[in-house]
């Protein structure tokens, strides 16, 4: 199977590297000019569990690819949510063949209602990731900790695609699993980021320092409550016991309490603009739209956008 892996950062490196470990045909696309530089160059460089590695797989401009006529079975969408529309465009002749599917992996919520924009619903597959990774710096990640995949398809016709692409992912070493029900995976990782990434980003720390912070519960609490809330709206499984249980887990210092989360690394590392309207802005727009209040998550969105501005964020 040849697949495609659409924007090759920390987590698009992570997945492509394990694939491509796993002996699949794999090619990265990007638009990041001393990234793409960097691995041309002096390959991919991989720190994994206190090893460096260096892989050598090809990536592209994405209009380097639709010149050459390249074809894949699948394309893994890995972008940053502000850069999926303009990716999908760039790459259209690829993802718009009939005999292939796109998988989006995007952290936040709502990125199926872009990506149907371009593509058929019934070439989408939607999953959720619970691994981590790190940015060094153009061409070079940090992989550390364990983690796992879900996925289903959006459409019936896509049913036997989204299985083969579990049984890749799980002989890649993903963990991957097939789900009826990713919805409810996808909210309750958005709502982990809603509270992690962005409270660690607002005062620049890791994940224990947030999670074990009392002064941050009853915000914390007022996120999960408007998560529920607009899960229930939207007609989407949601357990509030569960989360709050997810976020305890994710403090621990034995587990990836000492990381800290992509929003931190877009923002104060690398200085990037944030996903924040896919996660607490997302919850805010539905809120409105339905009618509830959310407070919490209206807050932890300006001021997301507040610290971008002061840092001059691109």
């Amino acid at each position: 199977m040849k697949i495609a892996v659409a924007g090759a950062g920390a987590m698009g490196g992570r997945f492509g590297y394990a694939l491509h470990q796993a002996g699949y045909d794999i090619t990265f696309i990007d638009r990041w000019e001393s990234h793409v530089r960097t691995i041309r160059a002096q390959g991919f460089r991989i720190h994994i569990n206190g090893e460096d590695v260096v892989a050598h797989i090809p990536i592209f401009y994405p209009e380097e690819l639709v010149q050459s006529g390249a074809t894949f079975d699948v394309v893994i969408l890995l972008t940053k949510s502000s850069q999926l529309d303009s990716m999908l465009r760039a790459i259209a002749p690829i993802v718009t063949r009939q005999d292939t599917y796109s998988l989006c992996l995007l952290n936040g919520i709502g990125h199926e209602k872009v990506i149907e924009q371009h593509i058929p619903r019934s070439n989408i597959l939607l999953g959720n990731i619970l691994w981590t990774a790190a940015l060094v710096g153009a061409g070079h990640i940090k992989l550390e900790n364990s983690g796992a995949v879900d996925l289903c398809e959006l459409h019936p016709n896509g049913k036997a695609t989204a299985q083969k692409m579990v049984e890749i992912l799980e002989h890649a070493g993903l963990n991957a699993t097939y789900s009826t029900d990713v919805y409810y995976t996808i909210y309750r990782k958005a709502l982990l980021n809603c509270i992690m990434n962005t409270l660690c980003t607002i005062l620049e720390c890791n994940m224990h320092t947030t999670g074990t912070s009392e002064h941050l519960r009853p915000i914390m609490m007022g996120i999960i409550g408007e998560f529920a809330a607009v899960a229930a709206a939207e007609g989407v499984r949601f357990d509030s016991k569960q989360a709050i249980e997810g976020m305890e887990l994710s403090s621990r210092l034995d587990g990836i309490g000492v990381h800290f989360p992509s929003t931190y690394q877009d923002l104060i590392v690398h200085n990037r603009l944030t996903e924040i309207d896919c996660l607490n802005g997302y919850i805010m727009e539905r809120g409105h739209h339905h009618g509830i209040a959310t407070p919490c998550c209206s807050m932890i969105t300006q001021l997301i956008r507040c610290k971008e501005d002061i840092l001059n964020a691109k």
